[in-house]
């Protein structure tokens, strides 16, 4: 059996130019401890230190992560496993502190971000970094898969805790901003499926994969509010 416990690690401004609106908006930045019978999973690490363009541009209040997994009742040690969703540096700030422990990224982000210009180099390659590079889907303990759930980012991925009946949960990144955002999606794919004539809104093709596994709750790195199937 699966437990899952959203941290809170901060928030920062996206500007209003990002938003594509008059206003800037203020995004909360989450992850999850996820336990299980084979440990427990740490998906996302928090805000990383930025340049001092990035800490203006974004005016990011973090949490300690040590702190946040204190009040869940671990420490740092603790910790088995690092899934990032995508290697930005609101996503893995908090990697420097796994030192020698496991890190799973899909490979082609971490080439991106290899590459320069994508996130804060020394969140990254860092003295001890130990990353496990995936290919696609994997299931990477029993009952748990990453899903590649690219958009965002080309090697954005995010993680599957199976279990049984319509209780899987899907632990989305920033695959889609907001859980409104995501809603909105599954029903264009459900009109497009359906036989709806044009024009219909688009969605993003993998999810056809998410689809197969029938995820009951979506949760996501930017929004308090979650996605459910079935109440």
């Amino acid at each position: 059996m699966f437990t899952i416990r959203r941290l809170d690690l901060g928030y920062f401004v996206r500007p209003a130019s990002e938003v594509g609106g008059p206003e800037p908006r203020v995004e909360p930045v989450l992850a999850y401890l996820v336990r299980g019978p084979e440990g427990l999973l740490l998906f996302d690490t928090g805000i990383g230190a930025g340049s001092p363009e990035t800490e203006a541009h974004y005016r990011p209040v973090r949490r300690p992560l040590p702190e946040a997994l204190a009040a869940a009742g671990v420490s740092i040690g603790d910790i088995d496993l690092v899934v990032n969703c995508h290697l930005h540096f609101d996503h893995c700030g908090g990697n420097p502190l796994f030192a020698g422990k496991p890190i799973l990224v899909q490979s082609s982000e971490l080439a991106t971000a290899r590459r320069g210009g994508h996130t804060i180099d020394a969140l990254v390659d860092f003295p001890g970094a130990v990353y496990r590079e995936l290919d696609g889907e994997a299931e990477i303990w029993s009952g748990v898969r990453v899903l590649p759930t690219p958009g965002h980012t080309e090697g954005h991925q995010s993680l599957l805790v199976e279990r049984q009946g319509n209780c899987s949960i899907l632990l989305a990144g920033q695959a889609y901003d907001f859980a409104s955002e995501y809603g909105q999606a599954v029903l264009a794919r459900q009109a497009a499926r359906e036989g709806m004539a044009a024009p219909l809104p688009g969605y993003r093709g993998w999810l056809d994969q998410v689809a197969e596994h029938a995820p009951g709750q979506v949760l996501f790195a930017h929004d308090h509010a979650a996605w459910a199937l079935a109440f």
